[in-house]
């Protein structure tokens, strides 16, 4: 089980594309995953059904479009459901809540501190027969989430050291030779020289960064003055997470002494830090405040989660 789909970050990974394409807006899976998440993952703490769907209205998806999304993610094994009389509810799946815990410290730790690089790479060569594309796409979809990328076709860079976790998920493919190595790069002092660190589209990346900038950084003032609340604050929280997951996807903690200076990572993760954990109280009072209206009943279990929270668990 995957939360969220690999083509969902990278839409055209098949093609070996080294960044994703930027969609319009959040699927509704994924800001239900997310929105659930973010205020009962410690916990698993039911929901109603009706208040998923009044707060996914509040991004603009309509309540058919909503009650789907909750159907495919039960279907999906993320959510499992429960009735009290005429009330539905649901909650994270134990796998599920696992998954997310996983994975929120992996976001919440990301450039938490400036990383040492010892200067070499993890490198992954694989030769698949042609006919077993559907492999193909699933090896570089495992790839891409653990750091990887493409250097050339069958031969995909990571500056991470070799570990348990990458080591476990490839050791799930499908048949076909694979060969890991780990090495230092040599300047061969050519034209035709390739470093590792072209693996990644570094322009694109750097946009990206400044992207996520413009969109947050001028809502910096108003999360300091509580400007924000209700409904908003639930929105930019769910959306600036949905936003920041992606970025440690693109941006591996590449080596910095390879990237061009004053890399913007440090202040993405200051703009994601002080955003998502300034409208927590907001956020979750309005959460909180949905369910009851939703349900008559008083909410339990329902908290939003910090930075440091998820980066402790």
């Amino acid at each position: 089980m995957k939360l969220f789909e690999i083509e969902e970050i990278y839409p055209d990974v098949a093609g070996g594309s080294r960044l994703p394409r930027r969609q319009a807006g959040n699927s509704p899976q994924g800001l239900a995953t997310t929105l659930v998440a973010d205020y009962t993952l410690p916990t698993r703490a039911w929901l109603p059904s009706a208040a998923v769907t009044t707060l996914l209205g509040e991004f603009g998806i309509t309540s058919g479009a909503a009650r789907t999304a909750i159907s495919r993610l039960a279907r999906r094994g993320v959510l499992e459901s429960s009735r009290d009389g005429r009330h539905s509810f649901y909650r994270l799946t134990r796998d599920a809540a696992d998954e997310l815990s996983a994975g929120g410290a992996w976001i919440a730790r990301f450039a938490e501190h400036a990383r040492a690089w010892d200067g070499t790479w993890t490198l992954v060569a694989f030769s698949l027969p042609q006919e077993h594309g559907a492999q193909r796409r699933s090896l570089r979809g495992q790839l891409r989430w653990l750091g990887f990328a493409p250097l050339y076709d069958g031969l995909w860079v990571s500056p991470d050291p070799w570990n348990p976790t990458v080591a476990g998920r490839l050791a799930t493919v499908t048949p076909g030779a694979m060969t890991v190595f780990r090495a230092a790069h040599v300047d061969l002092a050519a034209g035709a020289d390739r470093n590792p660190i072209e693996a990644w589209d570094i322009a694109a990346i750097t946009e990206h960064y400044a992207a996520f900038d413009r969109q947050w950084r001028p809502l910096l003032q108003q999360v300091r003055d509580g400007r924000i609340a209700g409904a908003a604050a639930v929105r930019a929280r769910t959306e600036i997470m949905d936003d920041y997951r992606h970025i440690p996807l693109i941006d591996p903690q590449l080596p910095v002494e390879l990237l061009p200076p004053e890399w913007p990572r440090m202040r993405a993760r200051e703009v994601f830090v002080e955003i998502y954990d300034g409208l927590a109280g907001h956020a979750q009072s309005h959460v909180l405040d949905v369910v009851r209206r939703s349900s008559g009943a008083a909410p339990v279990g329902i908290m939003a989660h910090t930075v440091a929270v998820m980066a402790a668990s």
